[in-house]
């Protein structure tokens, strides 16, 4: 064996030195000299394998490979540079993996198991929030005997500090999967929980307010305010809105109830003007259900934070604790624009996040941070056809001749596509004599713009495939092959110390 090694390697130095001796004809192609300046800043790898002082969870809702590839060319056509080439925040983190999504019970997963997955290091059943996988939906009793520890709640118990920030309603699924345990992640308030209450469930806003972990959240941003407020309080935004809590109970009061120095924040003004050095402890709920989409939030009546915005406020605040924290930061609107079927909101949601990314590493310490920048599933957009280079991402399939791509039916049809949703031409789910429309007249980058769909469905589902887990900080370079997603707990908790 040791032989047969030395001859290998005698045989690679010497066609080493004959690769070396030869000068190839695409050596001077500009393709060629950048990925042999990839490959030389590789062939040194440090691995960082300190203990992590902080982590970060960075969860783009729905962001499948594919809205990551198009979110990438997107922002490169709108700066009006090379966007096939162009490179996200995301795309520079120095490890990736690739996460197996499905659920204990679901090839498919929706977005409390996939969370859940990754804050507490179990799979569970589709619908379900902190609880393991022998909890049925609906089971309130089994929920309270089948609960598991989120990150989170160890964080609190070691004295770290802990934030959550989401675009989304706060109570939702993955933000919910920090702190909540139940056993239908609709139990967002009382008005959902109904009799469960009878059994000692509690709904997942009141779990929020009230947790018990250590002495609870630094920090947390994001919608979701009428499932806070009862519904004889008036909405501060909204006209004519109320709350939707039938119990009675402000939770925003019970909040700021909890010490001089809790405060409560509903718009953009209100957070920038609160003393984050002060030790205070912060609740912004910014919508009355999720936060607006990103390529609308400058029309909100109230003045609503960006994600970056968000994350700067929670990440200052955060790090006063000398001992560290552990952060989520959701873009969760991604999701609902698939959900949509609108690829346009979708991207610059996509985009938002990666400024929030971006504010993220410039903001912690890459020595002591642990950073994890993943999606919980995938979605049904795809990119197809054979458009040119430079083709505008969201318009129709322009092919290298410069023709315009027609199907067999002799329309155009789009680059991104949906296989199921809203955009489906048998909108009455219908099959027969229908005919795909027509989009020659139609301008498919409007922000309004509802891709096409084969299957027609009022709402576009989530999909199957892997989704990315990009990477960097302590122990990052664990990321790599094909992981559970899981594993993505497993690595936080070895990283900052945690493991058992």
């Amino acid at each position: 064996m040791l032989r047969t090694s030395l001859y290998a390697s005698a045989a690679l130095v010497g066609l080493a030195g004959i690769a070396a001796a030869q000068v190839l004809p695409q050596a001077q192609d500009s393709y060629f000299v950048a990925a042999e300046a990839a490959l030389a800043a590789r062939l040194s790898p440090s691995f960082n394998m300190n203990r992590a002082k902080n982590v970060i969870f960075m969860v783009g809702d729905g962001m499948s490979i594919a809205t990551v590839t198009a979110a990438r060319i997107h922002e490169g056509q709108k700066r009006g540079v090379d966007g096939e080439s162009n490179n996200l925040t995301i795309d520079t983190l120095p490890y990736v993996a690739l996460s197996k999504t499905y659920s204990h019970d679901g090839q498919v997963s929706d977005s409390a198991p996939t969370a859940t997955a990754m804050v507490s290091g179990v799979k569970t059943r589709n619908d379900v929030i902190g609880v393991n996988q022998t909890v049925a939906v609906g089971d309130c009793k089994a929920a309270l005997a089948g609960e598991v520890t989120s990150l989170f709640e160890l964080a609190e118990a070691r004295g770290l500090a802990t934030g959550v920030v989401s675009t989304a309603r706060i109570t939702h699924a993955t933000p919910a999967a920090t702190y909540a345990h139940t056993p239908v992640r609709d139990w967002e308030d009382d008005k959902e929980l109904g009799t469960a209450a009878a059994d000692g469930c509690k709904d997942i806003a009141d779990q929020l307010v009230n947790w018990t972990a250590g002495d609870g959240f630094e920090i947390v941003l994001g919608g979701g305010r009428h499932h806070f407020l009862p519904e004889t309080a008036a909405d501060p935004e909204d006209e004519g809105r109320t709350g939707r809590r039938l119990d009675g109970r402000d939770l925003t009061a019970e909040w700021t109830a909890k010490g001089n120095n809790s405060l409560f924040v509903w718009n953009a003004e209100q957070l920038k003007a609160a003393d984050l050095a002060s030790g205070a402890k912060v609740l912004g709920l910014f919508e009355r259900s999720h936060m607006e989409y990103e390529a609308d939030r400058a029309k909100d009546k109230g003045g609503e934070p960006s994600l970056a915005e968000m994350t700067v406020a929670a990440l200052t605040r955060l790090a006063q604790n000398p001992d560290g924290f552990v952060l989520m930061i959701e873009g969760g609107r991604i999701d609902h624009a698939h959900h949509a079927g609108n690829a346009y909101r979708a991207l610059e949601d996509t985009l938002a996040f990666d400024a929030a990314v971006k504010t993220v590493l410039e903001m912690t310490n890459p020595a002591e941070t642990l950073v994890i920048v993943t999606a919980d599933h995938s979605h049904t957009m795809t990119i197809n056809g054979y458009p040119v280079r430079g083709n505008p991402i969201l318009g129709k399939v322009v092919d290298v001749e410069g023709q315009v791509s027609l199907g067999a039916d002799g329309k155009p049809y789009t680059t991104l596509s949906y296989a199921n949703g809203p955009g489906s031409v048998f909108g009455d789910g219908k099959a027969g004599a229908v005919e795909r429309s027509d989009l020659s007249q139609v301008d498919t980058t409007d922000p309004d713009y509802i891709q096409q769909a084969l299957v027609p469905i009022g709402s576009e589902t989530h999909a199957g495939d892997d989704v990315a887990v990009y990477a960097t900080g302590p122990f990052a370079h664990l990321f790599h092959g094909t992981v559970e997603e899981n594993f993505i707990y497993h690595v936080a908790a070895h990283a900052i110390g945690f493991g058992r």
